[in-house]
């Protein structure tokens, strides 16, 4: 590729693309090819000028020489970065608002008067036939309303005013369109399918290989828990599915040999085979949009309430209007009133405000599934916590295997791993990274893997029963037994780390002690909270009561509870809720899939398991839990947003419907001023809630 540097310091290049136009396929591939390479830490790429801004880290010269080396045509863009691009709708949007503007606007200097009567009239056709059809479906509704004020406009004579009001209401349909799509988009984005590995059923065996690799034809094995990553049907196996992602149904559905599952869906129980339909992941961010944009459960009461209220609103600024033409006796006063609505601005500037609130939260790596979970979270009280992959790091780590068995350390270590890597937990990839460290590499010598919630894992290795898991597990339910001269040892387990118990045909084999060391930032991020408005933090654990007591002492949450099962977990939230609080469940694996569900507000942890992710109405990155406050601050200042939207439409319109009636203004000037001032509040509700400190992402 051949490039200008047209200015650069320390760490940062601007160039500029030596080519013709330059199309929004070629940025988004040269922008995705930027963001990939490793010593890039951020790239943004302009279509209109052709020019590219890359910030690095390391030696300029091996970024410029990737530069040379880059062509559009080598660069194996994945579909679905292309398919899920927002660029070309904002090139879109922006072109049709600048020819909207030039039309009214130039069209008033070139155009003669009479042209210009005329195709007013018949523009203003569509406004009417809006209202008749409103009407006739006996609905005194917002286009009754237009098409009152244009068509007595037009009636008058006063082909101005009838410009003015259809030109704003156009440009207003046009931002509210423009802001609702890109926001629908740029959560559909945040929802599409990121699998990168899955199990391929080859010659009988399990092969982990990247879904790159994955063809029609092949046959992908899905576990418990994990996202279902193709178009397909189930060959093998039998699973409940939910599909909530992409039908909206609550409870999840039986799948058997023969039946047919979707890309994005989640196995909730069992485990199927799947013969692989379709590999393309457009068709699943097209059916994420479609039920974003029809779901009316995800908008917020405000956002539901500015809805309603608007059309009811109707009916009273008609009345006004007679009202105000009976008392003055003048046709042009009763106007003034007609031409200034406050369900307009009602209608326009509450979704723009939401909707930009959840585009605002996606810049932070925060995906927010709905408006109606922004007002929970500003409204609740009360943040329920899961312990580990959540106040505790996401990537614990093995600090020692203590044998009790006849197996040596690396030989259980290489059995745990085994059976581990089959179900996604953070404590699950501690053991499989570990035995990796230690090239303890293995074939798949067990049979069918058995994973119990909350509880471990059980399968046959020799026609040997194996579990692995927590101590109730293993002891209570498992009935395993610890050797009589190993008691002593067993005794003496170090406290501080967690353990994983790994025990063979009854008799306890070996205990792994991971070390999940807390998170620096969770004390802190705890404080912020309280700052925002959060009175009560509570933790919730299966871990054991010495554990979780130290970590909650060093977190600072006001309660804890230890040894808990997922249906303890989500039984509590129930209580809290039944209680009169507002809940929110924060966690990250399979365990915490009922409390996240049980919440006003389910949160994930992005790096957690798929089904949390998917059953959680809110994911948030993994770096820093630091963004729960500012997901709480951001939620706290929409709805002070929302709040002053309805202030301020109440007192401008008012105001212009008081100086019409009184004769101060003109009908022209009503509508002028009552059309700028909802694009103003509209305008003003994309803008950004969070401080400049907050806005760029650490």
């Amino acid at each position: 590729m051949k490039f200008i540097i047209k200015h650069e310091i320390r760490g940062r290049l601007r160039i500029h693309v030596v080519q013709g136009r330059m199309t929004c396929a070629q940025a988004d591939t040269l922008c995705w090819f930027l963001e990939k390479q490793e010593y890039v830490t951020d790239a943004k790429v302009y279509e209109r000028t052709a020019d590219a801004v890359i910030c690095y880290k390391g030696d300029r010269e091996e970024i410029v020489a990737v530069l040379r080396s880059f062509s559009y045509e080598k660069a194996d863009v994945p579909e679905n970065v292309l398919a899920g691009s927002g660029r070309e709708l904002n090139s879109t949007y922006r072109e049709k608002l600048i020819t909207k503007v030039i039309l009214h606007y130039g069209g008033k200097l070139i155009v003669p008067y009479p042209v210009r009567k005329v195709w007013m009239t018949l523009k203003a056709v569509r406004y009417i036939w809006q209202g008749i059809r409103c009407l006739a479906k006996r609905r005194i509704e917002v286009p009754v309303l237009d098409a009152t004020a244009i068509g007595v406009s037009v009636f008058r004579g006063d082909f101005n005013t009838a410009g003015s009001v259809m030109f704003l209401l156009g440009v207003g349909e046009l931002l509210e369109e423009w802001t609702h799509k890109k926001s629908v988009g740029d959560l559909a984005r945040s929802m599409s399918l990121n699998v990168k590995k899955v199990w391929l059923k080859k010659d009988e065996q399990e092969v982990l290989v990247h879904a790159s690799r994955i063809q029609p034809g092949d046959v992908v094995v899905v576990h418990m828990g994990n996202v279902i990553p193709f178009d397909g049907e189930v060959c093998g196996g039998e699973g409940m599915v939910n599909q909530s992602s992409l039908t909206g149904e609550p409870l999840p559905v039986q799948r058997e040999k023969g039946k047919t599952v979707y890309a994005g869906t989640v196995l909730e129980e069992g485990e199927l085979e799947i013969l692989v339909k379709a590999v393309s992941g457009s068709t699943r961010f097209e059916k994420i949009v479609t039920m974003i944009e029809d779901s009316e459960k995800l908008k917020s009461a405000l956002e539901s309430k500015a809805e309603h209220l608007a059309d009811r609103l109707v009916p009273y600024t008609l009345a006004g209007t007679g009202i105000a033409g009976l008392v003055t006796r003048s046709a042009t006063k009763a106007l003034s009133v007609l031409m200034v609505d406050f369900s307009c601005a009602l209608k326009l500037a509450m979704p723009i405000a939401v909707l930009s609130a959840i585009r605002e939260a996606g810049q932070r790596g925060i995906t927010v599934k709905g408006g109606k979970y922004l007002e929970a979270v500003a409204e609740a009280d009360t943040v329920v916590f899961d312990k580990t992959g959540t106040l505790t790091k996401a990537k614990p780590t093995v600090k020692d295997v203590v044998v009790f068995g006849d197996y040596p350390a690396d030989e259980a270590l290489r059995i745990a791993a085994c059976l581990e890597e089959h179900f996604p937990h953070s404590m699950a990839k501690a053991v499989v990274d570990a035995a990796k460290k230690k090239k303890l590499y293995h074939e798949e010598m067990h049979s069918k893997v058995e994973y119990v919630v909350a509880h471990g894992i059980s399968s046959y290795i020799e026609e040997k029963k194996v579990v692995i898991g927590s101590s109730h597990f293993v002891f209570e339910d498992e009935k395993c037994t610890v050797r009589p001269e190993k008691q002593d040892a067993f005794d003496a387990l170090p406290a501080e780390y967690s353990h994983l118990y790994l025990a063979i045909d009854g008799e306890l084999t070996a205990v792994i002690c991971i070390e999940d060391p807390l998170r620096e930032e969770a004390a802190d991020m705890v404080r912020l909270l309280k700052a925002e408005g959060i009175s009560r933090v509570v933790m919730m654990t299966g871990d054991s009561e010495r554990t979780a007591a130290s970590v909650a002492g060093r977190v600072g949450v006001d309660e804890y509870h230890a040894e808990v099962l997922p249906e303890d977990k989500a039984r509590f939230v129930e209580n809290e809720k039944a209680s009169g609080r507002k809940v929110i469940m924060i966690g990250d694996g399979i365990n915490d899939s009922p409390a996240l569900s049980a919440a006003d507000a389910g949160i994930a942890i992005s790096d957690g398991a798929e089904i949390a992710r998917e059953i959680a109405d809110i994911t948030i990155a993994a770096d820093d839990l630091r963004e729960l406050a500012t997901l709480k601050h951001l939620s706290n200042q929409l709805m002070k947003r929302i709040h002053r939207n309805y202030r301020a439409i109440v007192g401008i319109n008012a105001g212009l419907i008081g100086l019409g009636v009184g004769g101060v203004i003109q009908p022209a000037t009503s509508a002028l001023l009552h059309n700028t001032s909802t694009i103003a509040i509209s305008l003003k509700s994309m803008q950004n809630l969070l401080p400049e400190e907050l806005q760029a992402k650490e």
